[in-house]
């Protein structure tokens, strides 16, 4: 009797856990998660004390060329702060991020897109050559494309190659950036995540724009690694 109850308990769970998981993934509920997110994330950066590093290219973005903003993953949910003191200090050219189709990735890009941000589908990692062709055509049409080189799914702090092939086709400069805030919570993901919260402090860090050359994408690769974890270390001594 007692492995009878067990047992039956067991099903319960498991389907209580489906139906969690239908819910969780309706497009309903996706949009409504996508709003609040969107709002926290906003609302936070706001409500940071923030210091920045890298005055001079913060205003190369405001006013000059696009470029290729590149981040750790990690440090996602901080980065919009970018977004809004460069909108704060006259930005007016838009903005374009590569969103993956995996689950995750298509709830990201719902955020994104409330915040201002175009979308191209794809990601740096799979399904590269279509986004990378977005991606060049949004930078010839005038936009900052914006990109996490470990994304979607790592590993953590690996870039991976489209990044330094689109600006070796593109011409464009490659911009690496940090921003690390205090509190936040680090999640157990494969990137480690920090979710920044109010009302303490965040470092954004602009390092000097990087030219790849058009044959020589392997080592811009390994520069924009290198200033990319340069930005990081520079963010948290800071911090």
């Amino acid at each position: 009797m007692p492995r009878l109850r067990a047992g039956w308990r067991s099903r319960r769970n498991d389907g209580t856990a489906r139906l969690v998981k239908k819910f969780l993934q309706a497009p309903r509920t996706q949009a409504v998660i996508a709003r609040l997110a969107a709002c926290y994330i906003q609302g936070v950066a706001r409500a940071l004390r923030w210091r920045i590093a890298g005055e001079p290219s913060l205003a190369e973005l405001v006013s000059g060329p696009p470029m290729i903003v590149v981040f750790w993953h990690e440090t996602l949910p901080s980065m919009p702060v970018l977004w809004l003191m460069s909108r704060r200090r006259g930005l007016r050219r838009p903005g374009v991020a590569l969103a993956s189709q995996h689950r995750d990735g298509r709830l990201i890009g719902q955020v994104l897109r409330l915040m201002g941000i175009g979308l191209v589908s794809g990601s740096s990692s799979r399904g590269g050559p279509a986004g990378l062709r977005g991606l060049a055509r949004a930078l010839a049409d005038g936009a900052h494309v914006a990109l996490t080189p470990d994304g979607p799914r790592g590993p953590a702090r690996a870039c991976a190659p489209g990044v330094a092939q689109l600006a070796a086709l593109s011409g464009a400069r490659v911009l690496p950036c940090a921003a690390l805030t205090r509190p936040a919570i680090q999640l157990g993901s494969w990137d480690r995540m920090r979710l920044p919260l109010p009302f303490g402090r965040g470092v954004l860090v602009l390092g000097t724009p990087l030219v790849v050359g058009r044959d020589d994408w392997r080592g811009g690769l390994a520069a924009i690694s290198a200033a990319l974890n340069a930005s990081m270390a520079q963010a948290a001594s800071m911090l």
